[in-house]
């Protein structure tokens, strides 16, 4: 049995769950618990669970992240909400530096099962320090895994996967996306880190993207079906460890790839798919890898720039009519 829920209530089911199953888990950071949450993501998790399982942190990013390490390597499974990714960059010293490194500076002797998750990117007019894309920084550490959701059903099972991990999880959201419908079993399900998502088949083009730039993606491939481009859409979920096995498969078929990334070009999620594209499916290839990013710049207020800044549909289409040599 399945029901229609949002994105917003199927993570509060996944933490609440996991709750339920095992009492080493416990949600921490601002307005988690009074406020039920920035973008009410943890509503009713105070009343069932209490204080000292939901906890209302102050606005020290360091220094809760700090505290949900030290809790980690001490045996409980914290959950780390921070209101955006943007503000966690105050908690990368004990993102990266603690967490990542536990299992690897202790030879193996102490584990850090911890998730960190709040949204990450634009949201849109929140200038240039409130939208940043957080993937690609997080992925470059050797003992993080990253994920990046959208779709409500696979959002609860991999959030759930993430807080039974031994491992570090940066779980990656969006704030425009918590509203977002979807048909989520009743049923008690994971869905496994490290595997991508087809999410439509094609065979003249692979459009690869994640977190809300899969609706752009999905959007660009109905457009190109009207002009008889047939589009197969790959949602990554995980960044890292990066599945490229599907996306090679998939290029095997289509023999074209365009990227769709929220981030920055230069180092980012687009620039590491095409590396294994050109490594693993190199004389498959009848085009050059095409990317779709935000600009190369840091993000104005101003609305008017906002449009042009990020990728769109009309651009992905443009990327798609280039490596299949169709007219504009």
């Amino acid at each position: 049995m399945s029901r229609m829920i949002t994105l917003r209530d199927a993570l509060n089911e996944a933490m609440s769950e996991e709750m339920r199953r095992d009492e080493n888990v416990f949600l921490m950071g601002e307005e988690v618990a009074e406020y039920n949450g920035a973008y009410k993501v943890s509503k009713g998790m105070l009343d069932e669970f209490g204080p000292k399982r939901v906890i209302d942190t102050p606005i020290a990013e360091l220094g809760f992240a700090g505290i949900g390490v030290g809790a980690a390597i001490n045996g409980l499974r914290p959950i780390v909400e921070f209101m955006t990714w943007n503000f966690a960059v105050l908690a990368f010293d004990q993102i990266v530096n603690n967490a990542a490194k536990t299992l690897s500076q202790s030879a193996s002797e102490f584990k850090c099962p911890i998730v960190f998750r709040g949204p990450s990117g634009s949201a849109g007019q929140l200038a240039q320090q409130h939208s940043q894309t957080f993937e690609s920084w997080m992925a470059n550490v050797p003992g993080l895994k990253v994920v990046s959701i959208i779709d409500p059903k696979d959002s609860k099972g991999l959030l759930k996967s993430a807080i039974r991990d031994d491992d570090p999880v940066c779980f990656m959201e969006s704030e425009m996306l918590y509203g977002l419908k979807g048909d989520v079993p009743e049923e008690e399900y994971l869905v496994p880190i490290g595997q991508a998502a087809v999410r439509r088949e094609g065979t003249d083009v692979t459009i690869v993207s994640y977190n809300k730039m899969m609706i752009v993606a999905q959007n660009a491939a109905e457009e190109l079906a009207k002009e008889g481009i047939s589009a197969e859409v790959i949602d990554l979920r995980t960044i890292r460890p990066l599945d490229h096995k599907t996306i090679v498969d998939s290029v095997k078929k289509t023999n074209r790839l365009v990227v769709v990334d929220e981030a920055w070009p230069f180092s980012g999620v687009s620039a590491e798919v095409a590396y294994e594209i050109q490594k693993y499916a190199f004389d498959y290839l009848d085009a050059p890898v095409t990317r779709v990013n935000s600009a190369d710049t840091s993000l104005s207020y101003e609305p008017t720039f906002v449009e042009e800044y990020l990728p769109n549909p009309a651009k992905v289409i443009k990327a798609v009519k280039e490596v299949t040599y169709a007219k504009a």
